[in-house]
């Protein structure tokens, strides 16, 4: 099967990640991009790019061009992971399974780009390269849109306005932040975000906001598939995230 752009940066990132990581907890000298390129076995414009990408992320740092290590952002993903509703999340992901068969995903939002938590286990599906860790972009996909759910187009253009939309997303992704507008007002009466194509060719992604006790979107709860998958069923797949995203929060949901 040929492997995706995004797959092969998110492998080849996660390999990055983990490198400077596992030298770190064992005390060993940590590294600048020479040596991890050579480390990894990769080019090392490849590595500086990608370096570049996890420090801006927050997940690397480096200080004065020195050598590479663990960044906050890193620490502070890791501690989300003992919040009670990312602990259920595994059951929840796997009931949707259960439920359509289509691939689950649990996703956060870190400013215009849309950190995968957790998926479920059925990755021979469609869709079923990614893992923890991924990173999409916020404005072009189910879970994107989904976190971006009580944004006002005034919000919209604030938070899209340096962002190049050129060569992104799918054959339906929003090209501009008025059309990221248009597809949440689209979306808004019938309770949940529904993105055909918007990210990649054939996959439909349909999602929800999971809110914290006090209203705040703290997730996005998604399943992703075919076009016959989702389509037809969607209100029924909707009603049934609903319950899940209230189940992991225990805040209100979202009517379907």
């Amino acid at each position: 099967m040929e492997v995706s752009p995004e797959a092969s940066s998110l492998g080849q990132g996660l390999r990055l990640v983990r490198m400077v990581t596992d030298r770190e907890k064992q005390g060993r000298q940590l590294l600048g991009v020479s040596q991890l390129a050579a480390g990894l076995d990769m080019e090392q414009s490849r590595v500086s790019r990608l370096a570049q990408e996890l420090c801006d992320l927050g997940l690397l740092e480096r200080v004065d061009r020195g050598p590479f290590r663990t960044g906050p952002r890193f620490f502070s993903l890791a501690a989300s992971l003992n919040s009670t509703w990312v602990q259920k999340s595994p059951a929840e992901l796997e009931e949707l399974v259960s439920a359509f068969g289509l691939r689950s995903r649990l996703s956060v939002r870190e400013g215009v780009r849309v950190l995968l938590l957790r998926s479920s286990t059925n990755n021979s599906v469609l869709g079923g390269f990614a893992k923890p860790g991924m990173v999409t972009p916020v404005w072009c996909t189910g879970s994107g849109r989904a976190l971006l759910w009580d944004h006002s187009p005034k919000d919209l253009g604030s938070l899209l306005r340096d962002v190049n939309f050129i060569g992104v997303g799918g054959p339906a992704a929003a090209h501009t932040a008025p059309e990221v507008a248009d597809l949440m007002e689209r979306d808004r009466p019938r309770g949940y975000v529904l993105a055909a194509e918007e990210f990649e060719h054939g996959v439909w992604e349909l999602a929800v906001p999971v809110r914290a006790e006090d209203g705040r979107i703290i997730a996005a709860l998604s399943v992703l598939g075919s076009r016959s998958g989702v389509e037809a069923n969607a209100p029924k797949i909707a009603a049934v995230l609903h319950s899940s995203a209230q189940r992991l929060s225990g805040g209100p949901a979202l009517e379907a």
